[in-house]
C-alpha cells in the first residue's frame, strides 16, 4: 500500500472526554476492557449478519484494493530493472507500459478505497440505528423502577456516547483492520517469495518494536488513568461552581473556588505534561529502529545484488513491503484498543436490552377507555418493595368510590408517591391486589388502562414546542377552542396570550422561561385537556406563592369535578375537603377518615394539623 494510502488510513484514537486528536496517546489511553467479551461479540454478530451483502461486497473491495497494493511495489520493482547499467540500455516500451499499469493501479486503488469506505459507512449507520432504534424501544418497555435505581447520565451516555463508538468503529477501524490483516500476510508472503534471506533480516527489528511497545505503554497507562481521575475532578469542581454560583456568590467565596480550581488544574496539567512526553517518546523510537531495519535490510540487499543473487529493483520491492509489513503492525494496536472500548460500550447496551420489561398484557386483556370507567378503585392487602425481604409498602387496603376525592399525608418517605405508582402500574405489587371498576387492572391492556389517569405533579415538565403542543400533548386531537377553554380554566390564558406568539410561542427546554407555579398552571391545563377518569395530584402547590396556590386550586377544582381524585400532600389546607383522609406510616394505612373524624381521633393525623397550624 502507498505511503499516502497509509498514512490517510491511520487512526488516532482520542481521550475519552476531550475533544480532538493527541498524538502518540491513542495506543496508551486507558480503556475500559468488557467483562464478556465473546459473548457480546456474538450478539454483535447478529446484527452484522443482517447486512452480510453488504459486508461481504466490503470485504471484496478490500481485499481486490488489498492486492493492489501488494501488486504496485513489485511493478515499481520491475520498472527499475528496465534501467540498464549501461548507456542507451533503457528498455523505454517495457517502462511506459509499466508506468501505464502503475497509473490504473493508483487510480482503481483511489476508486475501491472510496467506494469501500462509503459502503462501510452506510452499512455501519444501519447496523448503529438498528442497535440505538433497539435501545430507546427497550426504554419505552422498562418499568419506572429501572429508571428510580440508574443514574440518568448514566443512561443517557449508554443510548449516544457507548453507541457512538460503536459507529466510529465500525465505520472506520473494521475496514482498517481487515486491510490491515490482509497487508500483513500478504507482505510477508511477497517477502519470503523475493527473498527468505531478507525476510529474515527484516524480523530482527520486530521484537524491538514490540519491546519499545510494552516498555512505553506500561508508564504512559498509568499516567492517562490519573490524568483521566484528574479530569473528571476538574469537570466535578466545574460543574459545581457553575450550579452553584450564586450560593458561592452569597458567601463570598470566589477566591476560594478559583483557588481550588487552579489547583485541580495545575495536578492536571502535570500528569498530562507527563503522559504526553512519554508517550511522544514512542514515534521517534519507532521511526530509529525502523530506519535501522531499513538500512540493514538495504546493505544486507546491497550485498546479495553484488553476488547477483537479487536485483535492484528487487530489492527496491522487498524494502516497499517491509514498509508495509511494519506499519499496520503499529495500527493494529491502536486498533485494539478501539475495538475494546467499542466493546464494552456495546456490553453496556446489552446490559440496558437483558433488563427485565414490564409484565406484557395477558392474552384476553380487557380495554377500556374514560368514556365507561366509573373511577371505582379498590386496594386489597397491597404489599411491595424492589425486594421480598424489604417491603416498602405492607397490607395496603383502601376503596374510592366513583367521585370521590382521596388524600394521601404522612411524613417523607412513608410511601404515597409508591400507592399511585402502583395505581398507574408503574410497579406490579408483590402481593394483594388492585381493582378499577370490579376488575384486577393487571387483566387490562396496559396503554388503556394508564388512558384513563391524569397527573399533576409537584416535579412539573414541559417538552420542547409551543404552549398548544405541550397543553395538546394529553389529548392530540384536542382543537384549538379546546384548548383555549382548558387554559382559561386552569387560569394559565393570560400569560400565555402575554407571550410574543400567544399559543405558538415555543418554550425554552422545560420552560425555563417560565415561572413555577405557570408552569404548574400549564400541567392543570394539560390534565383538563385530557379529560381523564382518574386524576392524581402530588404536591401540585408546593413550590408557589399563595395567590398562585389560589389559583391552581381553582384550576384543580375545575379539574376534579365528577372525577375520583387521589391528592398527596403536606399542606393539610389544601385536603381538608377530600372525602377521604389517608394517613400512611412506615409503609402502612394507620389512619383513615375525613379531617373531622381524624381531629377527633387524637392520633397522627391531629398531631400534623396542629404543628402546622399551631393550634
Amino acid at each position: 500500500m502507498t505511503e499516502k494510502k497509509r498514512s490517510r488510513d491511520h487512526i488516532s484514537v482520542p481521550m475519552p472526554g476531550r475533544s480532538g486528536r493527541r498524538r502518540g496517546a491513542g495506543r496508551f489511553a486507558p480503556v475500559e476492557k468488557p467483562e464478556k467479551m465473546w459473548a457480546t461479540l456474538k450478539r454483535l454478530g447478529i446484527y452484522f449478519v443482517r447486512e452480510k451483502r453488504a459486508l461481504i461486497i466490503v470485504f471484496f473491495f478490500v481485499l481486490l484494493d488489498s492486492i493492489i497494493s501488494l501488486l504496485i511495489p513489485y511493478f515499481i520493482g520491475i520498472a527499475i530493472n528496465q534501467i540498464g547499467t549501461e548507456a542507451h540500455s533503457v528498455k523505454f516500451s517495457m517502462l511506459i507500459t509499466i508506468i501505464f499499469v502503475l497509473g490504473m493501479f493508483y487510480l482503481m486503488d483511489g476508486v475501491l478505497t472510496f467506494f469501500q469506505g462509503w459502503l462501510m459507512a452506510t452499512t455501519g449507520q444501519r447496523i448503529v440505528i438498528s442497535i440505538r432504534k433497539s435501545l430507546f424501544w427497550k426504554l419505552q418497555k422498562l418499568p419506572i423502577s429501572f429508571f428510580d435505581h440508574n443514574n440518568h447520565g448514566e443512561i443517557m451516555s449508554r443510548l449516544t456516547n457507548d453507541i457512538e463508538n460503536i459507529d466510529v468503529t465500525l465505520s472506520q477501524s473494521t475496514v482498517q483492520l481487515m486491510n490491515d490483516v490482509i497487508m500483513i500476510s500478504g507482505s510477508v508472503v511477497m517477502m519470503l517469495w523475493i527473498s527468505p534471506s531478507l525476510t529474515l533480516a527484516s524480523m530482527i527489528m520486530v521484537p524491538l518494536v514490540f519491546i519499545l511497545t510494552k516498555t512505553i505503554a506500561t508508564r504512559t497507562s498509568k499516567l492517562f488513568v490519573e490524568q483521566q481521575k484528574e479530569l473528571g475532578t476538574l469537570n466535578g469542581r466545574i460543574e459545581e461552581s457553575i450550579s452553584g454560583l450564586s450560593v458561592i456568590k452569597a458567601f463570598n467565596h470566589e477566591s476560594q473556588e478559583i483557588e481550588q480550581f487552579t489547583q485541580i488544574n495545575q495536578r492536571l496539567t502535570n500528569v498530562g505534561l507527563r503522559a504526553q512526553i512519554w508517550s511522544g517518546y514512542l514515534m521517534p523510537l519507532m521511526n530509529v529502529i525502523n530506519n535501522l531495519g531499513f538500512a540493514a535490510v538495504a546493505s544486507f540487499g546491497g550485498f546479495l545484488a553484488v553476488k547477483n543473487m537479487i536485483t535492484v529493483g528487487m530489492i527496491a520491492s522487498f524494502l516497499t513491503y517491509s514498509r508495509q509489513f511494519s506499519r499496520p503492525l503499529n495500527d493494529v494496536a491502536s486498533i485494539f484498543n478501539t475495538l475494546l472500548s467499542a466493546i464494552a460500550g456495546a456490553e453496556r447496551v446489552f446490559d440496558i436490552l437483558d433488563r427485565k420489561e414490564e409484565l406484557p398484557d395477558p392474552k384476553n386483556a380487557r380495554t377500556i377507555s374514560r368514556e365507561n370507567c366509573r373511577g371505582e378503585i379498590d386496594f386489597r392487602n397491597v404489599s411491595f418493595g424492589y425486594d421480598s425481604k424489604h417491603p416498602i409498602l405492607k397490607k395496603i387496603s383502601f376503596h374510592a368510590h366513583p367521585g370521590e376525592t382521596v388524600a394521601f399525608v404522612g411524613q417523607t418517605g412513608a410511601g404515597k408517591t409508591t400507592i399511585v405508582n402502583l395505581m398507574m402500574r408503574f410497579n406490579e405489587p408483590i402481593s394483594g391486589s388492585i381493582c378499577v371498576d370490579g376488575t384486577d387492572i393487571k387483566k387490562y391492556c396496559r396503554s388503556g388502562y394508564r388512558s384513563l389517569f391524569g397527573m399533576v405533579l409537584q416535579d412539573t415538565y414541559l417538552f420542547h414546542g409551543s404552549f398548544k403542543d405541550n397543553l395538546r400533548y394529553g389529548r392530540l386531537e384536542a382543537t384549538d377552542e379546546e384548548i383555549k377553554r382548558a387554559a382559561v380554566a386552569a387560569h394559565a390564558d393570560s400569560f400565555i396570550m402575554d407571550s410574543e406568539h400567544g399559543y405558538d410561542t415555543i418554550l425554552q427546554g422545560n420552560g425555563e422561561n417560565l415561572s413555577e407555579g405557570q408552569r404548574q398552571l400549564l400541567t392543570v391545563a394539560r390534565a383538563l385537556l385530557a379529560d381523564p377518569a382518574i386524576l392524581i395530584m402530588d404536591e401540585a402547590t408546593s413550590h408557589v406563592d399563595t395567590h398562585t396556590e389560589r389559583e391552581i386550586q381553582e384550576g384543580m377544582a375545575q379539574l376534579m369535578k365528577g372525577r375520583t381524585s387521589f391528592i398527596i400532600a403536606h399542606r393539610l389546607s389544601t385536603i381538608r375537603h377530600a372525602d377521604q383522609i389517608l394517613v400512611v406510616h412506615n409503609g402502612m394505612i394507620t389512619e383513615q377518615g375525613n379531617h373531622e373524624q381524624l381531629l377527633k381521633k387524637n392520633g397522627l393525623y391531629c398531631k400534623m394539623y396542629k404543628d402546622q397550624f399551631s393550634v
